[in-house]
């Protein structure tokens, strides 16, 4: 019987000794997309029809002896905001639908690996919150807990990989949206370096900001999606020459240098989040490397940080809004009227505020070879309800969420979201970050976790 969670690695094995065809692997992740769909509602749309031909293609193309890719045969469940040829892009909006002539370079990538798009995954509305309650589909629910949200944007992301919708998936990280969801159903995400995946194809909700990264099971898998999407496009302006460096699955962690950033990790936290980001700095230790404590008041949450995204949010959407303000979910529309609000002034301030946080984590990697936090400051959020309870006290859901993700899209800096091995329903996750061009080295150390038995996937009861 197929095993919805096996890796993606270990799926593409079976399809390279011909144990399985990549329509047997398709057709089983599309039958159990197909069956959670009313109970998760992680999908906007399942397109069988062209995964299985694509399906067909490539096993007839394997049985010929062609190379058919690195990914041959890997399902992945792709945001609804990310283009892909002849179907709608809907943004999780109400009213915006785009049908491309041409697929996302980032797809466009996967398919000539082998990857195989199976359905197009629910989001917050326009990639704008943490909680893919959507207003016009309905929310994305997690597989840990249907009453809880799976967190945002690319929630149905996150929810397709934990629940074995898919073997792995693709999503949008402006403020987190890779990384929370990651962390709220116990997944893998990866935020990549700003400029490192490209963004054509891609709608936009703060192009200096955005990235586009993987969802996975498994470290290793996150490694094969990212080596497949990453690299210069010169079609996308914010895409940068920078050579792609793969992980190697040998390197350990002995004399690694990992930097504790005080104040910003001494946010209010959960208790368990908080003893189990300790027993993973124990565990860090134990496998040779250095924890240090570092301090810098300047890196933590400020108020300049949603003036730094809020002008070029309001670039994207002012040719719509306010004129069809009626058109945008109330709460979506609630935070487009500040951000439409904020004035040149303070736009400037905020992007001068983004260099000095730059030249502040530069100190920091001076002095350590990557950075280490909790993903989030709290996990479980009802449906419905807009905070989160953190050590006993009420806590509005986004500063939960974005406490710890949100200031790396402004430093630009790569970071790798994991889950620890410990209990918890979702289990408790960890966030390291690195310097510019190390996603390498981030996948390098979550393998090496992996290997160690610090970090480990488990499906949520009753998935399997």
């Amino acid at each position: 019987m197929f095993d919805p969670f096996l890796s993606a690695a270990e799926q593409i094995e079976l399809v390279r000794i011909r144990a399985v065809t990549v329509r047997e692997l398709v057709t089983a992740y599309l039958d159990r997309s197909e069956a959670a769909r009313d109970e998760l509602n992680a999908y906007t749309l399942i397109d069988r029809q062209e995964a299985l031909l694509r399906a067909e293609l490539i096993d007839r193309r394997l049985f010929a002896g062609d190379d058919v890719g690195p990914l041959a045969g890997v399902t992945v469940a792709l945001k609804d905001i990310i283009d892909q040829k002849g179907l709608p892009t809907t943004a999780g909006s109400s009213f915006y639908r785009h049908v491309g002539n041409h697929s996302a370079t980032v797809v466009e990538r996967l398919e000539a690996a082998g990857a195989i798009v199976i359905g197009r995954t629910g989001l917050h509305e326009f990639a704008f919150g943490f909680s893919s309650e959507n207003h016009w589909f309905g929310p994305v629910r997690n597989p840990w807990d249907p009453s809880t949200s799976p967190g945002g944007s690319s929630g149905g992301s996150a929810a397709a990989v934990a629940a074995g919708l898919s073997a792995v998936a693709i999503g949008t990280d402006t403020g987190g949206s890779v990384r929370v969801p990651a962390a709220v159903c116990g997944t893998v995400g990866l935020k990549v370096t700003h400029g490192r995946v490209p963004l054509t194809g891609v709608f936009p909700l703060a192009p200096s900001l955005d990235t586009v990264g993987p969802l996975a099971r498994t470290v290793g898998d996150a490694s094969l999606v990212y080596a497949a999407m990453a690299g210069h496009d010169p079609s996308d302006p914010y895409s940068l020459i920078e050579p792609v460096k793969a992980p190697s699955p040998d390197a350990g962690i002995d004399g690694l240098v990992v930097g504790v950033p005080h104040p910003w990790v001494d946010q209010q936290v959960d208790p368990a989040l908080r003893a189990a980001f300790d027993a993973a700095l124990g565990r860090l230790a134990g496998l040779g490397a250095e924890i240090r404590h570092l301090e810098n008041e300047f890196v933590q949450p400020p108020g300049m940080i949603n003036e730094a995204a809020y002008s070029e949010v309001a670039v994207v959407h002012g040719k719509w809004f306010p004129s069809r303000a009626d058109e945008y979910s109330p709460e979506v529309a609630d935070r487009l009227g500040p951000a439409m609000a904020v004035t040149v002034a303070a736009s400037v301030a905020a992007k001068q505020w983004r260099l000095d946080l730059r030249e502040h984590t530069f100190d920091l990697f001076r002095e350590c070879d990557v950075l280490v936090t909790p993903a989030v400051a709290g996990n479980r959020k009802e449906i419905g309800s807009d905070t989160v309870v953190v050590d006993g006290t009420e806590m509005g859901y986004r500063r939960a969420f974005a406490t710890f993700s949100a200031l790396v899209n402004h430093a630009g800096h790569p970071a790798l979201v994991v889950p620890i091995h410990e209990h918890g329903d979702p289990p408790p996750s960890l966030q390291l970050i690195g310097p510019d061009w190390s996603e390498h080295r981030l996948l390098e150390i979550g393998i090496a976790l992996e290997r160690a038995g610090v970090v480990r996937f488990r499906p949520p009861p009753g998935r399997e």
